[in-house]
């Protein structure tokens, strides 16, 4: 029996209208475009302003364009997976909601949430599913809103975050194309320097958790930015190593948007040159489980069958990881879109 890979077959992305910009956030607290662009990278980010739309929004907006572009029918489609760490509710699920809203009548939905390294986990999640041979069409989407958890009167965090989403189709294939290989680790001693205090079990939401301003990322960012280059470099060794790829047979890292000195000292222990390396955070921010996904939808163009791609992320867990991606597709010159 010939072995099944599970490829990605398409993108399809949305970020919203209403761009915020260094300028605009130098006027909610004390910081300058310059220290901004000098510490992290990010210009301006996405941020769906917009009252009563969650990340569902995004997600639907993000798969309707996915499912345009590879011409999928909605029925056709056997399991979707959303990562993400801002659902729109506790419960249901965000994925829930994405079929209702798309009328994917035939599959069944669930999130999963890893914090930034959500679309690395929840890829790999699906992938075993096209693999077992049960599953022929399915969904993978990276969507926050991250805005949604931004305390916008705290300068070390409120520079970095934007909102998007973005989705890929998985398929099987006996191709050597696809998803070849993962690493992915979890190391739970990150807690403390990475995470939202309040609105779950531990701490349920109450006047006091609101008044203190405990529904909105907390973070340590020199631990965090140590761990990150640690953890994601040497992912990215071990899947180059194990797969014996080289410098040269590398064809593009796509690192988690989280900080430009992050992504570059990434490029610097893969001796990768800065061309391979796809960068957005200066226009997106981090959108956590969605960068990834987002380089993907914003640089598919330069795409093309046979090219090795590996792409790591870093996030709250602390959860980290590497996947190696052989690309399936040349991309059409044009596409309909939504």
């Amino acid at each position: 029996m010939e072995r099944i890979n599970a490829i990605i077959t398409g993108v399809g992305g949305y970020v919203p209208e209403y761009i915020l910009t260094n300028e605009e956030i130098s006027r909610m607290v004390d910081t300058t475009d310059e220290w901004i662009m000098t510490r992290v990278g990010i210009r301006e980010r996405h941020i769906l302003n917009e009252e009563g739309l969650g990340t569902s929004y995004m997600a639907r907006k993000a798969a309707k364009q996915l499912l345009q572009r590879t011409g999928v029918a909605p029925e056709e489609v056997d399991l979707v997976v959303v990562a993400t760490s801002t659902p729109d509710y506790p419960f249901p699920s965000t994925a829930s909601i994405l079929c209702d809203k798309l009328g994917l009548k035939n599959a069944f939905a669930f999130d999963l949430q890893a914090a930034c390294s959500g679309f690395l986990y929840a890829l790999e999640t699906v992938s075993n599913f096209i693999r077992s041979g049960r599953y022929r069409k399915a969904i993978v989407v990276g969507a926050e809103k991250m805005s949604s958890i931004t305390d916008y009167t705290d300068r070390a965090t409120c520079p970095l975050f934007g909102d998007g989403a973005a989705a890929v189709m998985l398929e099987p294939s006996t191709e050597e194309y696809g998803i070849i290989d993962s690493f992915l680790r979890t190391d739970g001693k990150g807690l403390p320097f990475l995470h939202e205090k309040a609105g779950g079990s531990v701490c349920p939401a109450s006047y006091f958790t609101v008044d203190n301003h405990m529904h909105y990322v907390y973070q340590e960012g020199r631990t965090v930015f140590k761990y990150a280059v640690s953890n994601m470099s040497d992912a990215c060794v071990t899947i180059a190593e194990r797969n014996q790829l080289s410098k040269e047979s590398i064809d593009w890292i796509i690192p988690h948007q989280a900080n430009l000195r992050i992504i570059d000292a990434v490029a610097h222990r893969m001796e990768v040159p800065r061309e391979k390396i796809m960068v957005n955070i200066d226009r997106y921010g981090n959108t956590s489980s969605a960068t990834l996904p987002l380089c993907l939808w914003d640089f598919e163009k330069d795409l093309k069958k046979g090219d090795n791609v590996i792409l790591t992320a870093f996030g709250a867990g602390f959860a980290w990881g590497a996947i190696y991606v052989k690309w399936a597709y040349d991309t059409p010159c044009t596409k309909q879109d939504s």
